[in-house]
């Protein structure tokens, strides 16, 4: 048996470069140098000696001679028995079919290189920011639909300038028509919760709020004492002849009152209120202040109060009870111009009281009730022989650097002859 000898052109390539399949990623439009280094058994004397490199792509050839360069060279080692061939192909990716598997290939051995496309990182970025921007767009509107009104709430209540010093004595006139469900409405919906949770004072009057003729004094003398005023735009309300017949000219009234009037109507009334009403309050609702009850207007977070709250004079804080005014001291909260009998305001005894007000001269300006002191029995009180027992005069010295527009303590305009 004979016994085969392997000469050295016949043996396999021993390849450098690459030692294994090698990846490269490449933006569309680059050039990307291959290189494929090899080592061939080699013998001089040998004539069928192999030493050619070929390069493919996809298993076929390259034709595309203009897109790919091609650089051979060879050198023999030193030992004399074996010769390096290399190979440098330059690869041109002008599109994206130039993308894919090239191989090079010597005595029928390859070596591959795998070039993948890859996205341009500043588009990447691009995008990227763009989606991220999107979104947070898309979270700041969802967030600002959902709390902007605790949002202007918390920054009214924070840095909203004060009513206070302006001499109103009442934070808001609600006028509505004296019926069961607007007087059950008011009495009590609307006025518990704006004076015992909100802490506001409140003037109502279920007499005409838009007449069909000039306002009367007492109207106007009552809506000026009020900051706010408030109209519960029911459909009784705008049954009336006086509200039905011209409601254009009710509603401009209603401007010359307030600059900017509450006007609340009833969802449930909306479907059967007039065209032309609905018209109106469409047209000025830059003008008006145009609030809907419904039923999901019951609980206290409701978007219902959180507007009527938006739209009513900010409150003062305080830490402590405020001390009392002697400006109110004897009221008992009330209103001295809607009192009939002011026992405390007797401005018939002291002639120099004059209804236009205090104009800083120190004069008795009500008076308190004679201090009664308990006499021992047997024992007369001792009093100087040319001093006269008088009242008691409340020291009133402040009164001239007050704000008078605030004061109704002073004024004596309801009397018994006027009943």
């Amino acid at each position: 048996m004979s016994k085969k000898i392997n000469l050295p052109c016949s043996l396999p390539p021993k390849f450098t470069s690459p030692n294994s399949p090698s990846e490269h990623q490449a933006v569309l439009g680059s050039t990307v140098t291959l290189n494929c280094s090899a080592h061939l058994p080699w013998d001089p004397k040998e004539p069928q000696c192999d030493l050619a490199l070929r390069w493919s792509k996809q298993g076929g050839p390259l034709f595309n001679m203009t897109l790919h360069s091609q650089n051979d060279s060879r050198w023999l080692l030193p030992s004399g028995t074996q010769l390096v061939v290399s190979s440098l192909l330059e690869v041109t990716l002008g599109a994206s079919a130039d993308f894919g598997l090239y191989s090079c290939t010597v005595r029928n051995v390859s070596a591959w290189f795998r070039l993948q496309e890859m996205r341009a990182a500043g588009h990447s970025a691009a995008v990227v920011a763009a989606i991220v921007l999107l979104l947070l767009l898309a979270l700041t509107a969802l967030l600002f639909s959902r709390c902007h009104l605790n949002v202007r709430l918390w920054y009214k209540n924070t840095y909203g300038e004060f009513e206070i010093n302006d001499g109103k004595l009442y934070d808001a006139y609600i006028s509505y028509v004296n019926t069961d469900s607007d007087r059950k409405f008011v009495n009590f919906i609307l006025k518990p919760h704006l004076e015992s949770k909100q802490g506001y004072k409140l003037h109502l009057d279920d007499s005409n709020i838009l007449p069909g003729s000039e306002p009367s004094a007492e109207l106007l003398m009552n809506v000026s004492r009020c900051r706010r005023l408030i109209v519960v735009l029911s459909l009784s309300y705008l049954e009336q002849d006086w509200c039905s017949n011209n409601l254009r000219e009710g509603l401009w009234r209603l401007l010359e009152l307030s600059k900017r009037p509450i006007l609340i109507t009833w969802e449930a009334q909306r479907q059967h209120m007039h065209p032309e009403t609905a018209r109106l309050l469409r047209e000025n609702q830059h003008r008006f202040t145009v609030l809907s009850w419904g039923a999901r207007s019951m609980t206290l977070s409701s978007a219902f109060w959180k507007e009527l709250a938006l739209v009513m004079p900010r409150k003062v804080a305080y830490r402590s009870p405020p001390m009392a005014d002697p400006q109110t001291l004897l009221q008992d909260d009330r209103d001295p111009m809607l009192t009939l009998n002011p026992d405390y305001l007797d401005c018939r005894a002291d002639p120099d009281c004059d209804p236009a007000g205090d104009l800083g001269v120190r004069l008795p300006v009500y008076k308190a009730l004679t201090g009664r002191v308990p006499v021992l029995p047997g024992v007369a009180p001792q009093l100087p022989p040319t001093t006269e027992a008088k009242p008691f005069d409340i020291d009133v010295s402040d009164l001239g650097s007050r704000n008078y527009g605030a004061r109704t303590d002073f004024y004596c305009l309801v009397t018994e002859e006027d009943v």
